[in-house]
């Protein structure tokens, strides 16, 4: 069996690593666009113009909200007028994303500063696209991982703290997706399973959120950069980067992707949808009781949803809870990486049942 895994080629991490981006981007090319969210502007836009000149010319271009077909094309067309050699995604993770399309689509090298920790987007070969209202459209899958991840641990550490744990659910969700694909010898985004190495970090990604999660919060929440912090930071971006892009995905973001069809999630971070999704793929795959306890206790210690009407669908009917099911089976999706054949209706009873188990353990509280 040929197993195959990518990683990014550069990660630096650390706090004060901003001044070093245009360093580091400038090894890529010392002329680019530095496309960045509309926060990361605000905030640190005269620090980002500053750095990127040690590196070269840098234009900086704010991205306007979503990743979708109609931003990837506009920012390409600015790219491609300004002579770009590189390109810059400087945000959050959808500003990322159309980063990381822009550069493919133009055959330039990337480089990725987060300014969150809130999804797993930045070290990998893919974007997620979506409409211009914010549901789901496709994968696109690249040829290659970013030229260059650089992480600045006190940049995260200013942001809120919901974003960190956002993260952190997305991250959670990693060892146990790639192992579903493990025992199915399912392809990861490779096309090809994963090696041993990919499940090993999944694994290490879990560990290390079980055991730093809780003070990472705490020092976010003071603004402060302390280890846990920065051990969470890699576990968010890198390991989880790592393990699911070549571990594979399974249910928790097929289910997701389900949850994006409703527009009262709409609202709601990555992370907080995926961590749904988790929950309802331990239900649905019978994981140990003790395993399920473990992580509704997590969830519920860093502040990550475990109901329905924490991302925005206290009300759901279960016409709206059979339409996310029915989206997490397409053809195609990563739930069908389960080691058995799902249904939409084994779905929408995992996704009741991990819902029901939330409000049980909100009301014993």
């Amino acid at each position: 069996m040929i197993t195959t895994a990518i990683f990014p080629r550069r990660y630096v991490q650390g706090d004060g690593a901003l001044d070093l981006l245009g360093e580091e981007a400038g090894r890529l090319g010392n002329q680019g666009v530095a496309i960045v969210d509309t926060f990361a502007q605000s905030a640190y836009g005269d620090e980002l113009q500053k750095s990127l000149s040690k590196g070269g010319s840098f234009s900086l271009e704010t991205f306007q909200g979503e990743c979708s077909d109609e931003e990837i094309e506009r920012l390409s067309g600015i790219a491609q007028e300004a002579n770009a050699k590189v390109i810059v995604g400087v945000g959050g993770g959808k500003a990322l994303d159309t980063s990381k399309a822009v550069g493919h689509r133009l055959g330039l090298p990337i480089a990725i500063m987060p300014t969150l920790a809130s999804t797993d987007a930045p070290c990998s070969a893919l974007s997620v696209v979506y409409t211009p209202d914010g549901a789901f459209k496709r994968y696109l899958i690249f040829s290659r991982n970013p030229d260059l991840v650089l992480v600045d641990t006190g940049i995260v550490a200013k942001a809120p703290v919901r974003y960190l744990v956002s993260g952190m659910g997305d991250a959670l969700a990693t060892w146990f997706e790639a192992e579903d694909c493990r025992m199915t010898r399912a392809a990861n985004m490779t096309g090809r399973p994963g090696p041993m190495t990919s499940h090993g970090l999944s694994k290490l990604c879990f560990e290390c959120l079980m055991e730093d999660g809780l003070s990472a919060c705490t020092s976010c929440e003071h603004k402060v950069v302390v280890p846990a912090l920065d051990n969470v930071v890699e576990a968010n971006t890198l390991l989880s980067g790592l393990g699911f892009e070549s571990g594979g995905l399974a249910a928790a973001h097929a289910i997701h992707n389900g949850f994006t069809t409703l527009g009262e999630t709409h609202d709601y971070y990555h992370g907080e949808k995926v961590i749904i999704g988790l929950l309802a793929q331990l239900w649905m795959t019978g994981r140990e009781r003790a395993m399920i306890d473990r992580v509704y206790r997590f969830c519920r210690s860093v502040g990550l949803p475990t109901t329905l009407a924490q991302i925005g669908l206290a009300d759901a009917t279960d016409r709206q809870t059979e339409q996310v099911a029915e989206r997490a089976c397409v053809p195609g999706e990563t739930i069908h990486n389960t080691p058995f054949a799902v249904t939409p209706k084994m779905v929408t009873a995992a996704i009741k049942v991990a819902d029901a188990e939330g409000r049980r353990l909100q009301n014993a509280a």
